[in-house]
């Protein structure tokens, strides 16, 4: 499978792009940017020197992944959505030895517009819905939305709202795959995962 790169679209030398990778209109891809197989970058993308993306994410027009983010594989991130690298941010004062590390772990969904505060972790196959600002970590198949996001429910792996309480325990199927999921000591898990 072969990687597409517009002609506009920069991909600095040293940069690693796995294969069937689609690069569009004016990206940049940093010389320290490491990315899987089947990865798409939408018009506008930046990604930074210390990141690293796994397999299969779809990055939509107009993001930029900071250093020190780390997208695990079949994650999307929507239309504008926004990471930071500095948490107390300003112009007179450097701070690039202040990172702090964001991880957003396989299969979650980014919504258009949402901010990801730096130094969190977004669970495997969360929602974070569009608009909203994340700035703690989220649970795996948390569904989160608001500002700044509070849970209101719990997402399957095929993105179909589960019918679980935020609480307590309880069992659930999704309703486009039948995949069970049980709630229990306030953590979802898919049943024979």
């Amino acid at each position: 499978m072969v990687t597409i790169v517009h002609a506009s679209a920069i991909v600095d030398d040293g940069a690693v792009l796995g294969e069937d990778c689609r690069v569009w209109h004016f990206v940049h891809i940093s010389a320290g940017a490491r990315i899987g197989a089947r990865c798409s970058f939408g018009q506008g993308v930046y990604v930074g020197n210390d990141v690293c993306i796994g397999a299969n994410v779809k990055v939509q027009n107009n993001v930029s992944v900071y250093d020190a983010v780390t997208i695990e594989d079949d994650v999307f991130c929507g239309p504008s959505m926004v990471f930071t690298n500095v948490y107390n941010p300003r112009s007179a004062v450097t701070r690039k030895d202040e990172y702090r590390r964001t991880l957003v772990k396989r299969g979650a969904t980014l919504g258009a517009n949402c901010t990801i505060v730096c130094g969190t972790t977004i669970g495997r196959h969360a929602f974070v819905g569009a608009g909203a600002v994340v700035n703690r970590d989220v649970p795996d198949f948390a569904l989160m939305v608001g500002v700044p996001a509070r849970q209101i429910g719990w997402m399957s792996r095929f993105g179909e709202r589960l019918n679980l309480p935020l609480t307590g325990d309880g069992e659930a199927s999704c309703p486009g795959s039948a995949d069970r999921y049980v709630l229990s000591a306030g953590s979802v898990s898919l049943v024979d995962a």
